[in-house]
């Protein structure tokens, strides 16, 4: 059993010190959870496969799951990846329109990338994150970071320390608190491609896993299209692909609509409402133990995007037999929560 130690990172002035003191675990192999703008990391020196192995005991991750590569700066790009002459132009717009930010970039790897990040793949996954502690962290330490969700592997991700904590308290030497995660779902993961198929743009856009960046936002940087599944479930092209991901604990159903809500004698149910309005037919549908909402009496997908794992975990933890989850509008921010309930609900 290792000491975890949480460190207070809401002093600036304190920065420094926080940034020496990870960079030092890191130099010596350690994994150190991190704050993002999208979800609490679970950190290691990508070059080193020894720290990098740590980060999969520690989350009983599968080696064939491969992980995020964060990288401090745009040159940093170049040195783990190689970036195609006829796609340049293109990831540099969306590096440029997205970076430091949620978005994901699938390009393919170059030799120096350790093969367990990768699971084997011939291509690695690239950020830039937008928290002022991860970035200056791996400016710091003067290479990239792998870093997943700071979770238990499947289970919901972290948004905050404390969420940290309860999943990994234990098994990882520090938590750096950085507050509350403002995005609060992970990242869009893309692999753009030159392709006849995409007409006069000639870029066709990969979404590997729906997050913050929207389809309607990479419209303009060519045709969007949903990745489909071409290989097995045990080889994943990107993170967060499986089947079953982003899963509570407590069983969780996620319903079309109200008349497919048929309660058992006797068990105990909490609803996933969207903005606890009773126009969707759920919020009267029952004598709830317990309801939480994603946007309270607002319907904001960005407001519901940020609380989603949060909400989620209170509902995990109330105690309840089975979480229903109402269904929100596909539209925007709403195909990433789907998709991540519809992975929640997979038992």
């Amino acid at each position: 059993m290792t000491e975890t130690q949480v460190i207070d990172a809401s002093d600036p002035a304190e920065q420094n010190k926080i940034v020496e003191l990870a960079v030092g675990l890191l130099e010596k192999g350690e994994v150190v959870a991190l704050p993002t703008e999208t979800v609490y990391g679970l950190g290691a020196d990508a070059m080193n496969s020894e720290a990098v192995a740590k980060i999969f005991a520690a989350k009983q991750r599968p080696s064939f799951d491969p992980l995020i590569v964060h990288v401090g700066s745009y040159e940093q790009v170049d040195e783990v990846a190689d970036v195609p002459d006829e796609l340049r132009e293109v990831i540099d717009k969306l590096m440029k329109a997205y970076w430091p930010g949620p978005l994901t970039l699938i390009l393919s790897k170059k030799e120096c990338v350790p093969d367990i990040v990768t699971s084997g793949l011939p291509s690695v996954a690239v950020r830039m994150s937008a928290h002022p502690l991860m970035k200056a962290i791996i400016r710091k330490l003067g290479r990239p970071i792998a870093a997943p969700s700071a979770n238990r592997f499947g289970r919901i991700s972290p948004t905050s320390a404390s969420a940290v904590e309860k999943e990994l308290s234990g098994l990882i030497p520090m938590i750096i608190d950085g507050g509350a995660c403002r995005e609060g779902l992970e990242s869009t993961i893309i692999r753009p491609e030159i392709s006849a198929d995409a007409g006069k743009k000639g870029v066709l856009i990969h979404v590997l896993r729906a997050g913050p960046v929207t389809k309607e936002m990479l419209q303009r940087f060519g045709k969007v299209v949903r990745a489909k599944r071409n290989r097995s479930e045990n080889a994943p092209e990107a993170p967060g692909q499986l089947a079953s991901h982003y899963a509570p604990v407590t069983p969780l159903r996620l319903l079309a609509k109200p008349s497919d809500f048929k309660p058992e004698p006797g068990k105990k149910y909490g609803l996933l409402s969207y903005c606890g309005s009773d126009k969707a037919g759920f919020i009267g549908l029952h004598d709830w133990s317990v309801v939480e909402q994603l946007s309270p009496g607002n319907g904001k997908l960005a407001e519901a995007a940020v609380r989603f794992f949060y909400v989620l975990r209170l509902l995990d933890e109330s105690g309840v037999d089975e979480i229903i989850a109402e269904p929100v509008s596909e539209t925007g921010l709403g195909v990433a929560i789907m998709d991540k309930l519809r992975r929640a609900s997979i038992r």
